[in-house]
């Protein structure tokens, strides 16, 4: 086999990769789609609808000015988590055997209800608004009140869990 290495008067773009032909590296039974696919798919995708239109309901009825304070999209965020962190507690704990349950609360519907590329678009508006401030406040916020709430509202559901069962 020639040597593969690039010369000193070689082009960057005449340069290759040994390619090794033999290696199948895709995943044994991995080629071909499963039903349970489908069925999760369209588990997400209706969670994920119903979750993007709670989410829109609570925007278009609690609008912030321009310039404000971004509140509903803050509070939406806050909520989606201290919701995810009750879920994947009860998901974990109670209702293991649930297989579709997850994928329908967790990444459809507080998945479309979350909405983290709002909350980017709400700091790029208000720094081109002149309103960088609030802008550093909100983009400090939202991440650290997310861990929070997912922290707290999934320790308090473990111990109302554990309590229960004991």
């Amino acid at each position: 086999m020639p040597d593969q290495h690039p010369t000193e008067d070689t082009d960057a773009s005449d340069r290759r990769d040994p390619l090794v032909t033999d290696i199948d590296l895709r995943v044994a039974g991995r080629s071909r789609r499963r039903h349970g696919d489908r069925a999760v798919l369209v588990t997400i995708a209706a969670g994920g609808a119903a979750g993007a239109a709670a989410r829109y309901l609570i925007g278009a009825t609690w609008p912030a000015p321009a310039g404000a304070f971004p509140t509903s999209t803050l509070a939406i965020n806050l909520l989606g988590c201290a919701l995810i962190g009750v879920l994947m507690v009860l998901i974990t704990d109670v209702w293991s055997k649930q297989r579709l349950l997850r994928p329908f609360l967790g990444t459809g519907v507080l998945g479309g209800f979350t909405t983290f590329s709002t909350y980017t678009v709400d700091i790029q508006r208000l720094v081109a608004g002149a309103h960088a401030g609030t802008a550093l406040l909100y983009l400090t916020l939202t991440p650290v009140g997310a861990l929070l709430a997912v922290w707290v509202t999934a320790n308090a559901t473990r111990r109302l869990v554990n309590w229960r069962i004991a």
